[in-house]
């Protein structure tokens, strides 16, 4: 039975750095294929000026993130992300980074995923800059989807908002409220995951959908 995995995340989410590990063992698995869609929840409409009120709220959110699903984030992080009153909270960028290696090399997409997160919440990098993310695909011998970043085309910007369309419909019809979502998709038959076990014991969820 081909079963897929959809994902639906938002590169700027903090508990979708938190099922980081969930991920590396869905890709792990033959049994599964995973389909990253990133929803845009942060971008647009959805971006936000970082204050000292929502800094606090992150960063609480973020330490409850930290102790159940060991993903650190550090005081790097908070002082030059979540202290930098000039960085927007806007995942335009970074989604459209994302959008750039699906479509030339999807098998990368969720390498670079990582590399951005590891970026942001251990590194202290300001993501939402195409020339930091630029730096990041380069790093990860994506230089063509680093090029095609900086000068978007027509296809890049189809891809990306479609991507985020087939996300948003998929929240929609699931009852889905915000990310990360899982949606198992058997037989054109979907099914909205809990994510409890994706955060406390990555292996035990890969085992849940093998067996599903």
């Amino acid at each position: 039975m081909e079963k897929t995995l959809h994902y639906l995340f938002d590169p700027l989410c903090g508990w979708c750095y938190g099922a980081s590990a969930a991920l590396a063992a869905v890709a792990d698995s033959t049994a599964v294929h995973l389909n990253l869609l990133p929803s845009g929840l942060f971008a647009g409409e959805g971006a936000r000026k970082m204050d000292d009120d929502f800094a606090a709220y992150a960063w609480s959110n973020d330490q409850r993130i930290e102790r159940l699903t060991g993903q650190r984030f550090t005081e790097r992080y908070r002082a030059e992300v979540l202290g930098n009153r000039q960085q927007r909270f806007d995942s335009a960028p970074a989604t459209l980074a994302l959008s750039a290696v699906a479509l030339t090399a999807p098998g990368k997409e969720l390498d670079a995923l990582k590399a951005l997160q590891q970026a942001r919440y251990l590194d202290g990098r300001d993501i939402t800059q195409t020339d930091t993310l630029v730096s990041i695909l380069e790093t990860l011998g994506l230089a063509r989807e680093a090029l095609r970043l900086q000068t978007p085309d027509t296809e890049l910007l189809d891809t990306n908002r479609a991507r985020m369309n087939q996300a948003q419909r998929l929240l929609h019809a699931s009852g889905a409220r915000g990310v990360p979502t899982f949606i198992l998709e058997t037989e054109s038959q979907r099914a909205l995951l809990h994510t409890g076990s994706a955060f406390a014991d990555p292996q035990a969820f890969v085992q849940q959908l093998e067996a599903a």
